[in-house]
């Protein structure tokens, strides 16, 4: 194969067109390097090309301990080469390797692009998740890991007319314990299916499978995590999911068979501790073991954002169980309801520093709203003040619903939305950057169709969306003009920097306007990004460089709190940028430029300053 071919196979320089491939492919040396030479020095002389691992393997070695293992395709040298500092690890030759040497001027260009950049802030994720691994000696935990890993094989396939007999030879001749069954939507014929619906009562074998498999299948999709199939299998009384690959194709199908090595003491075993809670202090012992599990999960190098969704998780488990044991001791409401997850919690982005947000909408059916709101309000200080109890803060800006500004009609809701549209204001502005993150999470009353009509209703109301993108711009990254980190000057954070105001935030706030702006319905940050991206809302290469930049800051947050809670601290999003390591501070750097760049577009379309 020839360099410009080899080199289009892998990022970064898969997302160029072949002219371009083949034009860095001109200016490439080739080099070769025996088992254990050293091809870079930490801290010693900064990289003067971009290395691309044409065969062998290197390591990465960080005082003396062997970080990372690269091999075929894999790309080093980019930090240096970037920052024009010395390497933040030594690198080594692990077996006799050949390397293609991008030159500098071509290296930093290619680097420079969108895609570079998304491709330098995916790798820096990977070294920080390399480097806590090797801290805590934890290998990856298949907990954590998506179930689309797990599939072992694709899957077999029936039509709807296939014969209980043929299917059960099928069955037998594949090894499997399920099969699909063809439709729209898909059903699934299993074991027990063919033990419990046909030979338990006796049906006939020439019956049609179509009239005893399950209509439609339960599925996951692939990015589900592995301990939430399981809980999910056991919450839902079924032994396989079909799982859904990014294309809306099913990619194979898991089974509890497949789960049954998980372990114990995961989020999934706290939050059946929640469940079985049978007063609110029981609610609260439970819940209070949060922190420890969050530790766990990033010693096992759980992806950030997916332990921020365990988080929401483990917070909704403990709400529906306090809602519960509220509803036990007040008595059946007096009319039908929906608790509402708001802000962090609605997108399923929380971290262990966190409070409450949340709201209630209700139906009076006519009766009197006067007399029905009591008992909600009753309802929602038991729950606010249970929350409360498991660790978890009443929020500082009162948007919970025990005060009534958040507990509601649905057509209250629904007016709220459209008024806080039609003149947003600062009150305005603050409740719809909590309310319209929001996900209902328990009670009868389905509110999420109406609401998310309403947000629809914004692609329509350019004001609005103006006023949404201004706010995107409020606050800026911490950097300075020198491309430095910059820190709070003054109080009790003197020194460090808040990454979840400047950065986290800003990305939300980016996604936020830019989701709503296409009408998309999505409430958590990455796909409100996606929606974006597809709808052409955010050019696509900008989405997925503040996808990388996010998952870069979630992953330096969760380390740094867990640190907190080790050392009997309460957990907060202020960082000393001199208590980071290189690759950190070199990735928050890039993370909050590529902020910036989002930013700037953003104010180039309306027509303002960033300010």
């Amino acid at each position: 194969m020839d360099i410009a071919g080899f080199l289009g196979r892998f990022p970064p320089f898969d997302g160029l067109d072949s002219e371009q491939v083949r034009a860095i492919a001109g200016h490439v040396q080739i080099e070769h390097f025996g088992t254990g030479d050293t091809i870079l020095s930490q801290a010693g002389e900064p990289a003067q090309a971009l290395y691309v691992i044409r065969k062998g393997a290197v390591e990465l070695v960080d005082g003396g301990r062997v970080l990372d293992l690269l091999g075929e395709g894999e790309t080093f040298g980019q930090f240096s080469l970037l920052a024009h500092q010395g390497p933040t690890v030594t690198v080594r030759a692990h077996e006799d390797t050949l390397c293609y040497l991008v030159p500098a001027r071509e290296g930093t260009e290619l680097l420079g692009t969108t895609q570079g950049r998304s491709f330098v802030l995916g790798t820096m994720r990977r070294r920080l998740r390399a480097a806590s691994g090797l801290r805590h000696g934890e290998p990856p935990d298949r907990r954590y890991r998506p179930v689309g890993e797990l599939i072992r094989r694709p899957p077999v396939w029936a039509g709807p007319d296939t014969t209980v007999a043929e299917a059960a030879a099928l069955m037998t001749n594949q090894r499997i314990s399920s099969l699909l069954v063809r439709g729209n939507p898909p059903g699934i014929l299993t074991d027990r299916d063919l033990r419990s619906r046909v030979i338990a009562v006796g049906t006939s074998t020439d019956t049609a499978i179509g009239r005893v498999a399950s209509f439609p299948a339960k599925t996951l999709p692939s990015t589900a995590l592995a301990g939430e199939a399981l809980l999910a299998m056991f919450a839902g009384g079924v032994h396989h999911f079909p799982v859904i690959g990014p294309d809306a194709e099913v990619i194979g199908v898991i089974s509890d068979t497949d789960l049954l090595d998980l372990g114990r003491h995961t989020p999934f075993a706290l939050k059946r501790s929640i469940e079985r809670a049978t007063d609110a202090s029981g609610v609260a012992e439970a819940a209070r073991e949060l922190p420890q599990v969050v530790c766990a999960m990033v010693d096992a190098s759980a992806d950030p954002v997916d332990v921020g969704r365990v988080v929401a998780l483990t917070i909704d488990a403990a709400t529906r169980q306090l809602l519960h044991l509220g509803i036990e001791r007040l008595g059946p409401p007096p009319a039908p309801w929906a608790w509402l997850a708001l802000g962090s919690q609605g997108r399923q982005e929380q971290a262990l520093h966190t409070d409450q947000d949340h709201g209630l909408a209700f139906d009076p059916q006519g009766e009197s709203v006067d007399g029905i709101d009591p008992y909600f309000a009753e309802l929602a200080e038991f729950v606010t003040a249970g929350l409360e109890a498991s660790g978890i803060p009443r929020c500082h800006g009162d948007a919970m619903a025990n005060h009534r500004l958040l507990r509601r009609t649905l057509e209250g809701w629904e007016e709220a939305f459209r008024r806080w549209m039609r003149e947003p204001g600062v009150d305005g502005s603050i409740i719809s950057s909590i309310a319209y993150d929001f996900r209902q999470i328990a009670g009868s009353l389905d509110v999420e169709p109406r609401l998310h009509a309403v947000i629809r209703e914004a692609a329509d109301a350019p004001e609005f969306l103006r006023h949404l993108s201004r706010r995107a711009l409020d606050h800026t990254p911490p950097t300075g003009f020198l491309r430095d980190l910059v820190v709070e000057s003054r109080g009790e954070h003197a020194g460090r920097l808040d990454i979840k105001r400047g950065g986290i935030s800003l990305i939300g706030n980016l996604s936020r306007a830019a989701a709503i702006r296409a009408g998309a319905p999505d409430t958590g940050t990455v796909a409100r990004l996606r929606a974006a991206s597809v709808a052409g809302t955010l050019e696509a290469a900008v989405a997925d460089e503040l996808i990388e930049s996010f998952g870069f800051l979630w992953d330096v947050r969760l380390h740094h709190q867990v640190e907190q809670v080790r050392a009997g601290k309460a957990p907060d999003d202020f960082l000393d940028p001199s208590e980071l390591g290189s690759v950190a501070r070199s990735g928050l750097k890039e993370a909050f430029r590529a902020i910036s760049r989002a930013q700037r577009q953003v104010a180039s379309e309306l027509g303002v300053d960033v300010r």
